[in-house]
């Protein structure tokens, strides 16, 4: 039984391989990286052209597929109205609240992105998946700790949404912990290469691939444009082709199910509508931007002009409805995404639309 998701070739370019192209980059061209600070039009590029619009990218998975939608009204209404009254509870105590929280939750979200595909790629293996575990946490957690100990010129949303424990000697002494888990690991890979002569490669390409990213985004250089780079890259196109997997393997099993109530989605999951697959996410993206440009940062005048006649707002009354509102789609893919693809369901049924085979169990 293969481990692959939708193929090696596709797997190895759009899920695998964005975390060491971007690491490679970063490394062959620290300079550059150190020097440059994330302009206008990168910012584009990473952010709206992919940061913000693999969150949209959830929409084909959700509120786009009329069958799925029914089968989870509740959800699909409940968490984003209760997600933004939560925000707004918490800008209340304060905008600083606000930032921390979503800043936190955006990091578990990446660190279970990476979990969940470590975990898919290991389900038709027996045994304990608990070093497993432990490495795809470590390879995560150790550069956050480290990041929290020692001072760096770039935050995940702004600046102070971390707590700061400004004590290198905890990440020094969590390193041996950190390098431990990783080479039990690699003991445990080879001891059952040996036995068996198996070697799952993507999952171990996945493992050293996240790695190698966190650690140089984060660790390696103190630079703004190579974390935003290494970030975004390595998690929002493997997200986007998960999502683009998932409805190519829906449409197959009932091609006439209408996307958007219009476009069937055995033709919509054609190669022929990639180009419209990735431009309508970028296209929502946009809008969002520019209403946070136009109407709360007014830093991007030139990416925005479509917005630059809103009004900046500074009432603190009105910004405290407001930025939750804007952050709403940020917040509900959060949230969703614990929901839609949870592992612990052997009865979920994305699991027998994405897999070739449909009693499979993945392993938790």
């Amino acid at each position: 039984m293969r481990p692959w998701i939708g193929g090696p070739a596709f797997d190895t370019i759009f899920i695998i391989a964005p975390a060491y192209a971007i690491t490679a980059l970063v490394l062959c061209f620290p300079g550059f990286f150190r020097s440059h600070e994330v302009t206008p039009l990168l910012w584009a590029a990473l952010i709206v052209g992919v940061d913000v619009a693999h969150v949209y990218s959830t929409l084909y998975r959700t509120y786009f597929d009329p069958v799925e939608f029914r089968q989870r009204r509740t959800l699909y209404v409940m968490a984003p109205l209760l997600g933004w009254l939560a925000f707004v509870a918490l800008y209340s105590l304060g905008s600083m609240v606000f930032w921390r929280v979503l800043a936190y939750l955006a990091v578990f979200h990446f660190i279970r992105q990476q979990y969940g595909f470590m975990m898919i790629y290991r389900r038709h293996e027996r045994g304990s998946p608990a070093l497993d575990r432990a490495a795809i946490y470590a390879a995560t957690l150790y550069p956050l700790l480290w990041w929290h100990c020692h001072q760096r010129h770039f935050s995940w949303f702004v600046e102070g949404d971390f707590f700061r424990l400004n004590r290198p000697w905890i990440a020094n002494a969590a390193l041996p912990v950190y390098l431990a888990i990783l080479a039990a690991y690699g003991v445990k890979e080879w001891l059952l290469w040996r036995a068996s002569g198996r070697f799952n490669v993507p999952r171990n390409l996945l493992l050293a691939g996240t790695a190698l990213s966190w650690w140089t985004g984060i660790i390696v250089l103190d630079s703004d444009l190579a974390f935003t780079a290494t970030n975004v890259l390595a998690h929002g196109i493997p997200y986007m082709a998960l999502i683009w997997l998932y409805g190519r393997n829906s449409a197959r099993r009932d091609s006439t199910r209408p996307l958007l109530g219009l476009i069937p989605s055995g033709r919509f999951y054609s190669l022929a509508f990639v180009p419209l697959f990735v431009a309508l996410p970028i296209l929502f993206a946009y809008v969002e931007e520019g209403l946070w440009d136009g109407l709360v940062w007014t830093e991007h005048p030139t990416l925005f002009r479509l917005f630059d006649s809103l009004p900046a707002i500074g009432d603190r009354d009105i910004l405290v409805w407001l930025v939750p509102l804007l952050a709403l789609p940020q917040i509900t893919h959060y949230v969703l995404d614990a929901f839609i693809w949870r592992l612990r369901q052997p009865e979920a049924g994305w699991k027998q639309t994405m897999f070739s085979e449909p009693r499979a169990a993945i392993e938790t």
